[in-house]
């Protein structure tokens, strides 16, 4: 008889397969995610996104082809008790050996009156880079997931003026040899929530204390909202949003930017 932690392991490589475990790997396989050698730093905020992210890389460590090495850090930055407590017991049902970090970035960014997020943002994967070197780790792996990515996509377009998406890895700027990797990056965030739900596992939803106070937060989910109801008439849509940052067409468009240089396309018009 399966225990309740195999019993999860299960379900990903059997009843979620065509939803969670080959969409994970594909991310894997056709980004290059993952290489021989790596040594991977698999941060867990504590939410649904997160932990199942950590049982995907160690079902790939494994059961797949690549040689590489998996640590779980947990980044506390000033949770409440409760919120910290849940975290640590759903790492000890799902069998994650998370490595806890403290950092006093709630009680800093509290202070700080515009864009809380954003600072919030930056400390936080300061943070984790320099904690994933300290052990060893030449990548960290995020859980963001699908929705994140067409979400991103919208926010940039309808409030930020620009296009950009959320590219499923990225080198690190300020900590040289880092690179971060999104291995949920096809998973779609009701998948999850299926798999969550059908294991019976409650996660915390965000312990942000400045979530529901901040404009970002009700932008995306405005965002969020808007995909959903476009997706009941167009089932396409989500698909076409996230298909659009694969096919740019630059000769079309009236700048771009490259290395923080904005090109006109005047500059190549003649």
């Amino acid at each position: 008889m399966l225990s309740r932690k195999e019993e999860i392991e299960r379900s990903i490589i059997t009843r979620f397969r065509k939803d969670i475990w080959r969409k994970f790997t594909k991310a894997v396989r056709d980004y290059q995610l993952i290489k021989d050698g790596d040594k991977i730093a698999v941060c867990i905020s504590g939410g649904k996104d997160s932990m199942l992210l950590a049982k995907c890389m160690e079902e790939l460590r494994k059961h797949g082809k690549a040689n590489f090495e998996i640590c779980y850090i947990v980044m506390n930055p000033g949770y409440r008790s409760d919120v910290y407590e849940k975290i640590v017991d759903n790492a000890k049902v799902l069998g994650i050996d998370i490595k806890v970090f403290k950092s006093n970035i709630f009680e800093i960014v509290d202070k700080q009156v515009a864009s809380p997020c954003y600072l919030c943002a930056r400390m936080r994967r300061g943070f984790l880079y320099a904690r994933a070197q300290e052990l060893g780790c030449n990548k960290i792996a995020l859980g963001h997931h699908f929705d994140d990515v067409i979400e991103t996509i919208m926010l940039s377009i309808l409030y930020g003026g620009e296009y950009k998406s959320m590219p499923p890895k990225l080198k690190s700027t300020n900590f040289e040899g880092m690179e971060l990797i999104r291995p949920l990056y096809l998973v779609r965030e009701n998948s999850i929530k299926k798999w969550s739900e059908y294991n019976n596992l409650e996660f915390i939803n965000c312990a942000c204390k400045f979530t529901n106070s901040n404009s970002y937060s009700s932008k995306r989910n405005e965002v969020k909202k808007l995909i959903s109801d476009l997706e009941k008439d167009y089932s396409n849509i989500a698909a076409n949003i996230f298909k659009s940052s694969e096919n740019v067409n630059v000769e079309t468009v009236l700048g771009i930017k490259k290395d923080n240089q904005k090109i006109s396309f005047l500059d190549y018009y003649n």
